[in-house]
């Protein structure tokens, strides 16, 4: 016992130095990401580019692409998660804001479509003692609690800042952009990276960006592709189940602790597949018009994250009873 102690102490102390340098690097990562974008999208525009055919209507594609790509980037970046302590998010004003499909005076909208929002239940940080509604988890890295926490994501997307409420919309946005990006690339530039590789009878490479360079670009731009769709899938099979990344970690125990007194969990979230997925983008009639998943606009999200929309007839998940819901590790256990 006195041995599995040290080992789960060692452990301890390995994962407190890796959110320790996870969290100093960030800035690092992010100046990578920026890098590695920009180097993808000058090999595109200056190598394949200019040989697609119907250049009047490829090009103002490829640039709307790119443009949703860099937009959703810095917006992930740049608007904060959605912390417990912050002001709720309000909606702003100017060209990149997208006008909702309906106006309302105030409250949430979608109350209207047969979707039921119910109040949060508050609970106690037990790493930072705020107060904080349900789906709110607290960050390691950060020192915050997030609403709506899905992880802290220093890499492979390099954005340094936890996904939340807030901004995890551009976030599932940017991968998406960023999949098609690298696919486009892997896809209209595989002869071009066989004429760099000097597999073509042409010894002519009358491009700006060096040959190995576009190399180098070209196979790291399938192995994103690859990788990154992965993850986008992931996320929206969560999306579409109703729960973030951490939920579906709960979510897993409290089914077998429903399952051993012979009960069903049932997410009080998951109000079906559809619904969920337009909740998430805040896409339809009470929400925003459906262009907005194509142009890069700021928009609300369906709630401040103080109310939750649920199942019909649930106030809470089934399966689970009050006190057995999983909380933050206060990262002072000694073992067991």
């Amino acid at each position: 016992m006195l041995c599995a102690r040290h080992v789960f102490r060692c452990f301890k102390w390995l994962e407190r130095a890796g959110d320790r340098i996870t969290g100093a690097a960030g800035p690092y990562f992010i100046g990578l990401a920026v890098i590695l974008q920009a180097i993808g999208a000058a090999s595109f525009f200056t190598v394949i580019q200019p040989s697609l055919p119907l250049r009047w209507l490829t090009t103002p594609l490829c640039a709307l692409l790119a443009l949703n790509l860099f937009t959703h980037y810095y917006y992930v970046c740049t608007v904060a998660p959605g912390f417990v302590q912050d002001e709720v998010l309000l909606p702003g004003s100017g060209r990149l804001w997208a006008s909702p499909s309906q106006r309302t005076s105030a409250g949430v909208r979608w109350s209207n479509r047969g979707i039921t929002l119910l109040a949060a239940n508050t609970t106690a940080c037990r790493r930072c003692g705020l107060m904080r509604p349900e789906r709110a988890h607290h960050c390691r890295i950060c020192g915050r609690c997030v609403i709506k926490y899905d992880h802290h994501c220093p890499l492979p997307a390099g954005i340094n800042q936890c996904v939340g409420l807030n901004n995890e919309r551009h976030f599932v946005l940017f991968m998406a952009y960023l999949v098609l990006s690298t696919f486009f690339l892997s896809i209209l530039g595989y002869s071009q990276v066989l004429e760099a590789v000097g597999l073509t009878y042409s010894n002519n490479w009358p491009y700006m960006v060096p040959q190995l360079a576009y190399i180098l670009t070209y196979m790291l731009s399938v192995v994103i592709c690859i990788a990154v769709f992965i993850m986008l899938c992931w996320h929206l099979w969560g999306i579409a189940r109703g729960e973030t990344t951490v939920e579906a970690q709960d979510h897993e125990v409290y089914k077998r602790i429903a399952r051993d007194r012979g009960d069903n969990f049932v997410n009080s979230f998951d109000l079906g597949k559809s619904t969920n997925l337009r909740l998430f983008f805040n896409i339809g009639p009470d929400g925003y018009p459906w262009y907005t998943l194509i142009l890069p606009l700021r928009i609300m999200p369906y709630t401040d994250g103080r109310s939750w929309a649920r199942r019909e007839g649930f106030e809470r998940h089934q399966g689970i009873q009050e006190g057995e819901e999983l909380t933050d590790d206060d990262g002072d256990d000694d073992g067991a």
